[in-house]
């Protein structure tokens, strides 16, 4: 026995809603990689500015050149030194490091961190 027609054919309804739902599941991938690269670049930068400004303040206290020790330690860390700033014993530093590949491209974040003797810092 045989159906009565119902006036609509929904045969390949499947391929088409696989296709979709496909489309849908790139997207949410390559938007979750742009927004992890994102993270995980600013965190390299907040790791590299931490890092440089204690081996600055370090350097500050033994009457070095703070700033030099900041690059080699941000340059160590993948990164680069944009501002390096010496008030009395306190050091801020900004560095700045490439994210990974990106479809539109490498992105560069900053991040800043400030140190210095213990009751002299804000």
């Amino acid at each position: 026995m045989r159906r009565p027609a119902s006036g609509r054919d929904e045969r390949g309804l499947a391929v088409v809603v696989s296709t979709a739902l496909l489309g849908v599941l790139v997207t949410v991938t390559l938007a979750a990689v742009g927004v992890t690269s994102v993270v995980l670049g600013h965190r390299a930068a907040q790791s590299a500015a931490d890092l440089a400004s204690l081996a600055a303040a370090g350097a500050v206290q033994d009457g070095g050149d703070a700033c030099g020790a900041a690059r080699r330690v941000a340059v160590r860390n993948h990164a680069r030194v944009v501002r390096c700033q010496v008030e009395g014993f306190v050091v801020t530093v900004e560095t700045e490091a490439r994210t990974g590949r990106l479809p539109g491209g490498a992105l560069e974040l900053r991040a800043r961190a400030r140190a210095g003797p213990v009751g002299q810092l804000p």
